[in-house]
């Protein structure tokens, strides 16, 4: 069985968020730790654990990731700014640990129009310091964005440079830092996800470009998401399974690779009914993988 879940909600405790995952027929989760909109968090020791492990045990939901709040920018030039992403990373590597996670996945933010180049330097600096300072037992995880406004990783060569810095800079970072795929944010960056045979040479791969980065042994989860808009848009908007303007061939392909059936699938789509993933969608997943 493929192991295949959603971001789902976390309302009335993080305990709940494990019901409403296996609910709507999911094996694996992501949640958020509180609001992703604002930089206020509980204190660790409030989360009810020991109904969040009986919940996982029962469901049988593994693994667990938690996503960064949107707020997160390790690439602005604000110093309030960065102290703040900082802070609120090291508390969400925390909780990572402290829920036997699998990883947070993070936006890394907005070069503001800078450039790669001025911000990446800054960037390894921060994730560097981030990972001395948590629990060895806890992962993060760049997420590739769409490109809209200067947003980081867009280009996957991006993040081929972040795990080379980590790597280079010590054994305690080995195994505690990785990357995240959302469909949507390639399809929208220029990526296609189609088989790579059967894509112009004028335009790129999302399988070949993983392929010859060496990006398989890093990357610990897939978004599966449809995109609202056009290829190549630069634009961050999701669309449920089958409802937007990525080829089902296209994501069928990206999907069943041998390198993606090893990895947790997390769905974040609006759902029919516009309150997030639900039950029609991990089935049209579960269509797909099953093909």
């Amino acid at each position: 069985m493929r192991q295949l879940g959603a971001h789902v909600s976390a309302a009335g405790g993080i305990d709940k968020a494990v019901e409403r995952v296996a609910a709507i027929g999911g094996n694996c989760l992501q949640l958020f730790s509180g609001s992703p909109r604002v930089w206020a968090k509980p204190g660790l020791e409030k989360y009810p654990l020991d109904k969040f492990f009986s919940n996982r045990e029962k469901y049988a939901i593994s693994p667990v990731f938690t996503h960064a709040l949107y707020l997160v920018n390790l690439a602005s030039d604000k110093p309030e700014n960065i102290r703040k992403s900082f802070d609120s990373l090291k508390y969400e590597l925390e909780f990572d640990s402290l829920v036997k996670g699998s990883g947070v996945v993070v936006h890394l933010g907005s070069h503001q129009g800078r450039g790669w180049e001025a911000s990446k330097e800054q960037l390894a600096k921060h994730i560097d310091a981030l990972l001395k300072v948590t629990p060895d037992d806890s992962t993060f995880l760049i997420e590739n964005s769409a490109g809209q406004k200067g947003k980081i990783a867009s280009d996957l060569h991006e993040v081929r440079w972040l795990l080379d810095q980590a790597e280079l800079s010590g054994k305690w970072s080995k195994n505690r830092f990785g990357w995240c795929f959302d469909t949507c944010h390639g399809h929208a960056a220029g990526y296609r996800l189609a088989d790579p045979a059967k894509i112009p040479a004028s335009e790129k791969s999302a399988y070949a470009t993983i392929t010859d980065l060496d990006l398989w042994s890093t990357l610990r989860v897939v978004h599966v998401n449809d995109s609202r808009d056009p290829f190549a848009s630069g634009r961050d908007r999701h669309a449920n399974i089958g409802e937007g303007n990525i080829p089902k061939a296209d994501l069928q392909f990206f999907i069943n690779t041998p390198e993606v059936q090893k990895l947790p699938l997390i769905l974040e789509v609006p759902g029919l009914d516009g309150n997030g993933p639900d039950g029609e969608n991990i089935g049209r997943v579960q269509q797909l993988v099953a093909c």
